[in-house]
């Protein structure tokens, strides 16, 4: 075999292999990374809830998707909605209600969501009595840069902003965490709770097949180069 490479162009070539492979190799890294956090979350949501006093010695994003259970009373004078569209479309929104525990903290819980036409609290069944509810603990994404500014007057808000609902009602949380009910049915059958959504992207292993694939097809186009100038060829 005889093989003359032009310097330059195998630099070039060289640097450019590199990059791909390492850009293969880190979404490698990052595809056992998010199955890890799949397993973490799916052994959360599967394990017996836990007491509040146990979940708030924890970090509160160790704590995602862990099951809490809570006794205490709704705040229902302080609801909170929250605007989302349900699966035709349609708008509805999702009650978010101070939860005081017979211990002392608060904490707001989305018990679910309602349409539009139970939005007003005396179109459903208040729940006044001392509760035991089961949830799953959540730390909500923060507002981006074009989520809508809250209608104050209406308390609707057009994401999960815990400060500024707590805010709005001089509420002390115990922690920066909003606590999903689960399917429990509520009296009067709304809100509808368990709306617990887990869903992670995970398309790493085609992104590393991707990258690994170009540094292949960049090697190959090299070395066609070189055959078609001669200076590649087997005698």
């Amino acid at each position: 075999m005889v093989f003359r490479p032009y310097p330059g162009v195998t630099i070039a070539a060289l640097i450019a292999t590199a990059i791909l492979v390492g850009l293969g190799v880190w979404q490698m890294q990052r595809l056992q990374w998010k199955l890890g956090l799949i397993a973490e979350v799916n052994g959360h949501m599967t394990a017996p809830p836990i007491s509040l006093d146990q979940a708030l010695k924890t970090s509160a994003d160790a704590m995602q998707y862990r099951r809490v259970a809570l006794d205490g009373r709704f705040d229902n004078g302080k609801e909170a909605y929250v605007f989302t569209t349900g699966e035709g479309g349609e708008a509805v929104y999702h009650v978010l209600t101070p939860f005081l525990t017979n211990d002392g903290h608060t904490l707001l819980v989305d018990r679910g969501f309602v349409p539009k036409d139970k939005l007003d609290p005396v179109t459903r069944v208040s729940v006044s009595a001392e509760t035991h509810l089961v949830g799953v603990w959540r730390v909500p994404d923060a507002p981006g840069a074009f989520t809508p500014l809250p209608d104050t007057a209406h308390r609707i808000w057009y994401s999960r902003d815990l400060k500024s609902i707590a805010a709005a009602d001089h509420l002390q949380l115990a922690a920066p965490v909003l606590i999903e009910a689960d399917a429990t049915p509520n009296p009067g059958g709304w809100p509808k709770g368990g709306q617990t959504v887990v869903s992670f992207r995970n398309e790493h292993l085609s992104y590393a097949v991707t990258w690994f694939g170009l540094a292949a097809g960049l090697i190959g186009v090299y070395l066609a180069y070189h055959m078609s100038k001669g200076r590649l060829r087997w005698d």
